[in-house]
């Protein structure tokens, strides 16, 4: 048996060994909208991609609320790699961004110039420092280091393989986020995950997937998210003098306000009142309710109509409730605390012992010394 075979056969796991290990939850940068491991977060030009991902970077720097709603807890190291920027505007949006009067975290780093072999070496270089901080990195935008196809190789081989190497970046520290800021296509798709512009060896590459879709002159958008490891959800946002936040305060009323937003596209005026009342109940609501709080005894006939478009469901007789498309609780089911914290464990700092993050290609249990 040569030192290759002794190798791979060190990799090899089996069933009582998986049954017998106690992995963390996995972690998240925002509690239930981005998750850690490698992300895309794609959008059409100008729709407000790098406001969004900068105003992220600077609430997990400064800690409290992300999004304008979301408990990130402490402030937690965030590297931003802003190609398309340069100081004066990065020092004017962090000004608008966080008001005036208040200063820019001291754990916000950022960079404006590197050359694309250098980043993936520039980013492990800074997850050596601060990997077990679960740190934020945004590189922004990836078309900036996306090279070439290379002699022999296809698109999909590229793109799989420039943000695959990213990838492996991120899956070396595990707890951390690495989220890549990209665009959409011009022409429209009916599934979000193929608006990515590219290939779909970019989506097939990353962990999970952010879209960001907004109207021309309009301040509200929506953000929707897939992933291996996280729930499909989409989230309304309100766009506060370039600052996004989510609509209604909470991750809970976004995701209501988009499902609503989704029922009642595209309907009349009659139609969306109908639906909207329905949905923002979060629960079953009866044909006399819908008459009486609407003070419209036509009801029942577009209630009718709205379950035949897909727009909403029966719950029973003479029961209608919205059609589910988001969890009503986005971190429900992953083990976590308000933090996006395993149960019981405060935000790490420097003075604890490392911790070892599980996104889904670690296999080493908590903690380091176990």
């Amino acid at each position: 048996m040569t030192a290759t075979d002794l190798d791979l056969w060190g990799r090899l796991r089996t069933g009582d060994w998986l049954d017998a290990q106690e992995f963390p939850p996995l972690s998240y940068a925002v509690p239930g909208i981005i998750p850690e491991g490698l992300g895309i977060l794609a959008g059409p030009p100008k729709a407000g991609k790098s406001w969004l991902a900068l105003g992220v970077l600077l609430d997990v720097a400064a800690g409290g609320l992300a999004l304008g709603a979301v408990p990130v807890g402490d402030g937690r190291p965030v590297f931003y790699l802003a190609l398309e920027d340069g100081d004066r505007r990065m020092q004017s949006r962090a000004r608008v961004l966080l008001g005036e009067d208040m200063p820019i975290p001291a754990r916000f780093s950022y960079i404006t110039r590197v050359l694309p072999p250098e980043v993936p070496d520039l980013m492990r270089e800074w997850l050596e420092v601060h990997g077990t901080s679960r740190p934020l990195v945004v590189l922004d935008t990836l078309g900036k280091v996306l090279r070439s196809t290379r002699p022999g190789e296809g698109a999909y081989e590229r793109d799989y393989a420039v943000v695959g190497a990213l990838k492996a970046v991120a899956d070396d520290f595990p707890g951390s986020t690495v989220l890549l800021v990209h665009h959409t296509r011009k022409a429209p798709s009916e599934d979000f995950m193929d608006s990515v512009s590219g290939t779909n060896g970019m989506n097939g590459a990353a962990d999970f997937s952010l879209v960001l879709s907004r109207r021309r002159h309009d301040d509200s958008g929506t953000l929707q998210v897939s992933g291996r490891d996280v729930h499909e959800s989409e989230f309304a946002l309100s766009s506060e003098g370039n600052r996004w936040v989510l609509t209604g305060g909470s991750a809970d009323a976004a995701a209501r306000a988009a499902e609503a937003a989704r029922a009642t596209a595209g309907v009349g005026d009659r139609m969306a009142q109908v639906v909207d009342f329905v949905t923002s109940r979060g629960g079953p609501v009866s044909v006399k309710e819908v008459e009486v709080g609407l003070e419209f005894p036509e009801a029942r006939r577009y209630l009718a109509r709205a379950v035949e478009a897909g727009r909403l469901d029966r719950a029973g007789r003479g029961l209608y409730v919205a059609v589910p498309t988001v969890p009503s609780d986005p971190s429900a089911g992953h083990g976590v605390d308000g933090l996006g914290q395993p149960a019981g464990r405060g935000v790490p700092n420097d003075d604890d012992p490392p911790l070892l993050w599980d996104n889904g290609t670690v296999g080493t249990p908590t903690p380091e010394s176990a």
